[in-house]
């Protein structure tokens, strides 16, 4: 049983779940990137390893998702994300293993090594991928989309909002805080002061936030964001926080109700030019990331979000604190579900990815 369901039995057959987490992730002491930012306190939670095919944080988020799905009878899910995106390849994955068909609406974005792969696993995984120009074009093709999948089912497709990041999504990470409390009093990290993720959905934040507020720790998340403000700001977040607490109250009247933005705070300053465009900030963390402690990182989310935490560290901000660092890139290797898959078989709107170069602070 999941650690949020033990600590709240009743929720367990109120809220559906298609159980497809590998539970604990692991955490580590990173010493070698610690002592390289002065950091001594430096821990690593990698829930890269989330899921047996594909991991990262939308795992936590997919299992009640399409538990909700499942429930409401729905055997296609509908979700969107730019062409790279890894919340739309993780839902191909883990709706196939829930026995539902997946179509996976994507805007454009920047080029970059892992638009290109998962793009490809995606395909591999029997997903329909569409191409959308525009946010208005994404709004048309959806009714499109919905429609023929009903037709094609005999049933309504469900909807995942971008991210996963609704009410059932954000559940997941409040029991990923519950999960983390076990791990502190087994005593594989101390209670951490600060914990430092990315923000796009602000899912992730939001249920981490809510969920260290119910289980009792004193940590701050520490969000970074990843995408423009207009898309992740605290009234938002605030909402979502909200919200996701109302279904856990539903679920469990005992629940507790948390103040506004307990236990979070949004850190601004690394997005550069923009939503997917890598800084050498973050280019610079993900290999330093590599080179000390082996981590797979990348320039969208998890390398700026390491640039944050090493900003700070360098400006004095984190001496004497116990620092997590939440890595929430998969860290499975996807080759086997791609070396085989010709991109020619995609559809022709995606093919630039493949024939044009990717940015300069991803080619090293």
């Amino acid at each position: 049983m999941i650690p949020l369901f033990d600590h709240h039995p009743a929720m367990a057959s109120r809220l559906p779940r298609v159980p497809l987490l590998k539970w604990p992730t692991p955490v580590f002491c990173a010493e070698r990137l610690g002592e390289a930012i002065n950091v001594p306190g430096l821990y690593v939670k990698q829930d890269g390893f989330s899921g047996a095919v594909i991991g990262g944080n939308k795992v936590r988020k997919l299992e009640f998702i399409l538990g909700r799905a499942r429930a409401l009878g729905a055997r296609h899910v509908l979700t969107f994300g730019c062409a790279g995106s890894n919340h739309a390849l993780a839902t191909a994955v883990h709706a196939k293993t829930a026995g539902m068909g997946a179509t996976l609406l994507l805007l454009p974005q920047a080029n970059a090594r892992y638009v290109r792969e998962n793009l490809l696993a995606a395909h591999g995984a029997g997903a329909r991928l569409v191409h959308c120009r525009t946010p208005l074009a994404m709004s048309a093709k959806t009714a499109v989309e919905a429609l023929r999948a009903r037709r094609a089912t005999g049933a309504a497709p469900f909807v995942i909002p971008v991210g996963g990041s609704s009410p059932e999504g954000v559940a997941g990470f409040v029991s990923a805080a519950f999960e983390l409390a076990r791990q502190v009093e087994q005593g594989l990290l101390p209670e951490p002061d600060e914990i430092y993720l990315p923000m796009g959905s602000m899912g992730t934040a939001a249920g981490l936030a809510l969920g260290i507020w119910a289980a009792g720790l004193k940590s701050r998340v520490m969000a970074v964001r990843v995408v423009d403000p207009t898309l992740a700001n605290e009234a938002g977040l605030h909402l979502l926080v909200r919200r996701t607490s109302r279904l856990l109250q539903e679920a469990e009247p005992r629940f507790p109700d948390p103040p506004a933005m307990a236990r979070v705070k949004i850190v601004d300053g690394f997005l550069g030019q923009g939503y997917a465009r890598f800084t050498r900030e973050g280019a610079a963390a993900v290999v330093l990331a590599r080179e000390t402690e082996g981590l797979s990182l990348e320039g969208t989310y998890t390398g700026k979000t390491l640039a944050a935490l090493i900003y700070r560290a360098r400006a004095g901000d984190l001496s004497g604190k116990t620092i997590l660092f939440w890595n929430t890139h998969n860290a499975r290797d996807l080759s086997p579900h791609v070396v085989s898959r010709d991109w020619r078989e995609l559809p022709r709107p995606f093919h630039p990815y493949f024939k044009e170069l990717v940015q300069p602070l991803d080619r090293c």
